[in-house]
């Protein structure tokens, strides 16, 4: 598999990077550890985690994704030298009080973050550290509208980046980048680290998928003049658009047993369980069969054709959904669905922002 370079940095990542939130929650130990062999035969050389993880979050698995990616770095020597490997300092609690104290991000907690993490997934460095989740109030997660009477922040964006300069200077850090992020947010990161000489953001990582391009919406714009890659995550809607879901009434997904949007209530209050982003997946589903195509072959199929896309992430729970994705991605989509998903688009908008 090729190689695309993350940014300005010196990182080079394949165009599919593996996801791992589900490991230590819907994936067992020796499951994730067959995926990871599985990812790295077929030539992935970019994984995803967190601190956070697994999800959903609870304080019994905070740590335990890293924990089992540690472990199989421990038992695969060689691979932690031929994996990109990125993970992620935790914003701002948001009911999660166990991740640390206190309602904010200072820099002593990113510097406790990324050490914790270095010992979890027993490394000596991490290539990317980025941010999880913007310190400052921002509309994400389903929060569509800025609204400045909800500002809590604490901890200035150069103080962040100071903190993240450490990092790097005592060799623990490789690169850093930001996720879940707004053009203001990179821009001035960008800003900040060119003028005081601190680290530069390599990457953003946020949602793009077919039911939310709000990436296209002059992020795209910020990040390509600025030299920052995309890391698209959620590029199959949580699952809307393998079509799994199409056979449900109007109000939600007909979902199958174990699936993640059938057991985690609070997906289904957030902008992925809306009954307008299923209405939407359906449309986009429905596009694909009309094209010879499975859903997922046009969703991944969609983010590699996108200029605006470095690597996509995919989340797996069974061999069966790597090697599918694996394949899909490498679907040609051509012009002329190009054009009838940008129809879609102009009808439908952007339902799961």
């Amino acid at each position: 598999m090729t190689t695309r370079p993350l940014g300005t940095s010196d990182l080079h990542v394949t165009p599919i990077c593996l996801g791992t939130m589900t490991f230590g929650e819907q994936v067992d130990e020796a499951t994730a550890h067959a995926l990871l062999d599985r990812a790295s035969e077929r030539g992935i050389n970019f994984l995803d985690t967190a601190e956070m993880y697994a999800v959903p979050a609870r304080a019994e698995t905070c740590g335990a994704t890293e924990t089992i990616l540690g472990n199989w770095f421990a038992a695969r020597p060689g691979q932690r030298a031929r994996m990109v490997l990125a993970t992620k300092v935790a914003g701002p609690s948001r009911g999660m009080p166990w991740l640390r104290d206190g309602a904010g991000m200072t820099a002593a907690d990113i510097v406790a973050s990324c050490d914790a993490s270095l010992r979890r997934l027993r490394t000596d460095v991490i290539d990317l550290y980025q941010i999880h989740w913007p310190e400052r109030h921002v509309p994400a997660f389903g929060t569509k509208y800025y609204d400045p009477a909800k500002e809590t922040s604490q901890t200035p964006i150069r103080a962040q980046l100071e903190a993240l300069a450490g990092l790097v200077r005592a060799g623990k850090v490789r690169h850093v980048g930001l996720s879940n992020e707004t053009p203001y947010g990179v821009h001035e990161f960008v800003r900040l680290a060119e003028q005081h000489g601190l680290p530069r953001v390599a990457s953003v990582q946020n949602p793009y998928c077919l039911i939310n391009r709000s990436y296209e919406n002059a992020l795209d714009e910020t990040c390509h003049r600025l030299g920052v890659s995309l890391l698209a995550y959620s590029p199959l809607g949580f699952g809307l658009l393998t079509g799994k879901y199409d056979a449900g009434g109007a109000e939600g997904p007909a979902a199958p047993a174990g699936a993640r949007i059938a057991r985690y209530a609070s997906v289904r209050k957030q902008r992925l369980g809306r009954p307008e982003a299923l209405a939407a997946a359906r449309r986009y589903n429905q596009l694909a069969r009309d094209h010879g195509l499975t859903p997922t072959q046009l969703a991944l199929g969609f983010c590699r054709a996108k200029w605006q896309v470095a690597s996509t992430i995919i989340g797996v729970t069974t061999m069966a959904q790597l090697d599918e994705d694996i394949d899909a991605f490498e679907t040609p989509i051509g012009p002329d669905l190009l054009a009838a998903v940008d129809a879609l688009r102009w009808e439908l908008g952007d339902p799961a922002i």
